[in-house]
């Protein structure tokens, strides 16, 4: 492969909305944007694809691949109890309670379509 990056396509409903989140709150970098359609946003050598309802990256798959998954990308942090109460105060969605376990301390965010987001501290 040519690209170092790895991608991955999160189906969203607002591409712009998802834009304002993933760089507000992560550190995302923009790379494109031609919202509504689609955009992506850069962080280390992770490139994330945020396709909106007009782009072909949205389409339907068949009935049988319309099963929710527990896929999310995971964003590392040194403090995660700082970055709750950052993510609290700006009203980011909790969808889980910390999880701790030998390799470290995590909690599941949303994005603004629902779209997972662990923030990991690790041990």
């Amino acid at each position: 492969m040519s690209d170092e990056r790895a991608s991955i396509r999160y189906v969203v409903d607002d591409v712009q909305a998802a834009v304002d989140f993933y760089t507000t709150h992560f550190g995302f970098t923009v790379n494109s944007n031609v919202a509504p359609a689609f955009a992506d946003v850069e962080s280390g050598p992770l490139r994330l694809l945020l396709s909106g309802p007009p782009s072909s990256g949205a389409r339907s798959t068949p009935a049988d691949m319309n099963v929710p998954g527990r896929n999310r990308i995971l964003v590392v942090v040194d403090d995660l109890d700082a970055e709750m109460e950052r993510l609290d105060a700006a009203g980011v969605p909790f969808r889980s309670d910390v999880v701790s376990g030998p390799g470290g301390r995590q909690i599941l965010v949303t994005d603004p379509t629902g779209n997972l987001v662990e923030v990991f501290e690790p041990k």
